[in-house]
């Protein structure tokens, strides 16, 4: 795999020639149209295929995997083209394996709404370990508030991929409420009803663990939260779930803030089975235009999480999502705009911008003018800011990535995973 930064005039006819890479590979694993510009600074994932396949009469997907000792899953890892599905026809070209070999073989885990877009989803689904639909929440009284998992489910099922049961105490109305956490963490009669009532869930849908997400935890309902964690690991793990636990991305146990004072890392990591750093959002909707998630940022909570944490139990956070803000920025009244890589490049083209890279953040960024003059930043992710987060894994030997989230395609973040890791099948 090479990661290549456009420069002005290329094309794809002309690195097709300079890297002797089919133009129709480099336009589908890059999810471009032919001819579409190509952006200066844009990255491109270069993949050099080692063996190909022509569909015959007959075949399946299965009788070919069966031909070259590979798997479904590597098959459709291999060719995205496939969206996760066995559906293929004479005459078409497969790419059975690729030059580089993968190295050390990690977890993945996403999180995705069930609202996602069917063929987003089967076309991820094979780069996952995991697949956590979000959210179920929770009543005052220890009830759960259902969630519509039921496509999300079967897709899991059939791609082999197993779905975790993702808690929060997010409201209907859109926010993390640390009353809701507060009544579950110290009423001990709702506390035991809402452990029950998970376990009845996890057992009548067939989730393979828990996921759990309070956020905005009070100060002083640390230490209740991780009891609550532990009383759920004590009930759970015996009968074959693990119990995850978010993190807020905190860089010492003294940090101060209503995001940070509620999770108690060294007590949090000794009650649960893993834990996932949530080092994204430095860059977010209220906030100055920044990277989502600065790599100095982000090595700096997983450094202070290895004081308080076996490497082994935490998954890295990654962002599939950037902002535009439009300027200049007005600290309590610009808000940016969620977007997608893919939105992110295709702004650029539409504008004429060429696209900068942060070293120091390792992340792509530009500006445009819109049509009514108004200037606007953006910050993204592209194949470069995920090769220089992924990296941190086998840095520091952690366990896995976990990515918030599925719903905005982002094909170069999954060809880059896939030709650097094995991912963990469970």
């Amino acid at each position: 795999m090479v990661i290549h930064v456009v420069k002005a005039g290329e094309t794809l006819y002309s690195l097709s020639l300079e890297y002797g890479v089919p133009v129709s590979l480099l336009a589908l694993d890059n999810a471009l149209e032919v001819p579409e510009r190509l952006v200066p600074g844009q990255a491109l994932v270069i993949r050099f295929p080692e063996l190909i396949h022509t569909v015959r009469p007959g075949e399946t997907l299965t009788s070919i995997a069966r031909k070259y000792g590979v798997t479904l899953r590597q098959l459709y890892q291999n060719n995205m083209v496939l969206e996760g599905r066995p559906k293929i026809w004479p005459g078409q070209t497969l790419v059975i394996s690729y030059y580089q070999e993968p190295g050390m073989e990690i977890g993945v885990n996403a999180y995705a709404y069930p609202y996602i877009d069917h063929t987003l989803l089967t076309t991820t689904l094979p780069f996952l370990t995991y697949l956590t639909p979000f959210t179920y929440g929770f009543t005052p009284t220890g009830s759960i508030v259902p969630l519509d998992d039921a496509q999300l489910f079967a897709a899991a099922r059939y791609a082999r991929v197993a779905p975790l049961m993702h808690l929060s105490t997010l409201t209907q109305e859109g926010g993390f409420s640390n009353e809701l956490a507060h009544i579950v963490l110290n009423d001990q009669a709702v506390q035991a009803r809402l452990i029950e009532n998970i376990l009845m869930t996890l057992q009548e849908k067939g989730y393979r663990g828990l996921d759990v997400d309070f956020e905005y935890v009070f100060p002083e309902d640390a230490i209740p939260y991780a009891d609550f964690l532990s009383a759920l690991t004590g009930r759970l793990n015996p009968l074959g779930y693990p119990v995850i636990a978010a993190l807020a991305p905190k860089t010492s146990d003294t940090q101060r803030g209503a995001l940070y004072e509620g999770h108690n890392f060294a007590a949090i990591g000794a009650a649960v089975n893993q834990v996932l750093l949530m080092t994204y959002e430095w860059g977010y909707t209220y906030g100055p235009p920044m990277a989502v998630a600065p790599l100095p940022n982000v090595r700096q909570v997983v450094e202070y999480a290895l004081t308080e944490i076996p490497a082994g139990k935490i998954w890295l956070g990654i962002p599939n999502y950037g902002y535009d803000w439009p300027l200049p920025y007005v600290r309590g009244s610009t808000k940016a705009t969620s977007i997608s890589s893919q939105q992110a490049v295709a702004l650029a083209r539409r504008y004429r911008a060429d696209i900068q890279y942060d070293e120091r953040a390792q992340a792509p960024w530009f500006r445009y003018t819109d049509e009514s003059g108004v200037i606007h930043e953006v910050w993204f992710e592209d194949a470069r800011s995920i090769e220089a987060k992924l990296a941190l894994i086998p840095e520091y030997r952690l366990t896995g990535a976990g990515y918030w989230n599925l719903m905005r395609n982002f094909p170069q973040n999954w060809l880059v995973l896939s030709s650097l890791y094995k991912i963990r099948q469970r």
